[in-house]
């Protein structure tokens, strides 16, 4: 239920308005819900029997598209824009059976490139494929996801409550970094992350940074 009640109180707050362009008079995500812990513990696996993922803690079937501008420092200077600069990223291969668990050795290369540790990592956005997944790897990562890190990681709910339109999530994830840390008035020189596992077993990452 975290990634819904988070995308709830973004949406009630205003926090996500800026980054969805009205399409037909749909003028926000439809998916985000209230849900009930008795209802989800009498849904049906959704895989296999037995299984733990249900179409409550997967993210949907959704459309989506996202854009993202990228360029030269000297012409955002020059517009006096401000914007995320990349620091580092990364792309690594895991074991295509677990293809879920690409994040953890992308983010640990990302940051080994930039030098920098999470704990110097303002916000932390990982694509919801499957709750247990996330909660595998951003536990490896040694990141308390519902606890003492939930205000970092997917701040303001992810796929499982937004959608996960293929093709255009990793664009999704670099615009709520920056809805969250540039429209949210992030010091020049914060750190943002984005990563993503890749079906047939990858892992990308991306270590970005405030510009102003």
């Amino acid at each position: 239920r975290t990634s819904h009640t988070k995308a709830l109180a973004a949406r009630a707050e205003g926090r996500l308005t800026a980054e969805v362009v009205p399409v037909g008079g749909v003028v926000d995500d439809q998916h985000p819900r209230v849900l009930r812990a008795d209802v989800m513990a009498r849904l049906r696996p959704a895989f296999t029997p037995g299984g733990t993922v249900t179409v409550a803690n997967a993210c949907p079937v959704s459309d989506g598209a996202a854009m993202t501008a990228v360029v030269p420092e000297h012409v955002r200077r020059a517009a006096g824009l401000p914007g995320l600069a990349v620091v580092a990223s990364a792309v690594v291969g895991c074991d295509p059976a677990s293809p879920g668990w690409g994040p953890v050795p992308a983010v640990r290369a990302v940051l080994e490139r930039a030098g920098a540790g999470l704990d110097d990592v303002a916000v932390v956005e990982v694509v919801e494929a499957f709750a247990g997944q996330v909660l595998a790897v951003t536990d490896a990562l040694g990141l308390d996801a519902t606890g003492t890190d939930a205000h970092r990681v997917c701040p303001d709910g992810g796929a499982i409550a937004l959608g996960h339109p293929w093709g255009a999530t990793g664009a999704v994830l670099v615009v709520r970094l920056f809805t969250r840390l540039v429209r949210g008035g992030a010091a020049a020189g914060t750190l943002g992350l984005a990563t993503a596992a890749v079906g047939g077993g990858m892992g990308v990452a991306l270590l970005v940074r405030v510009v102003r």
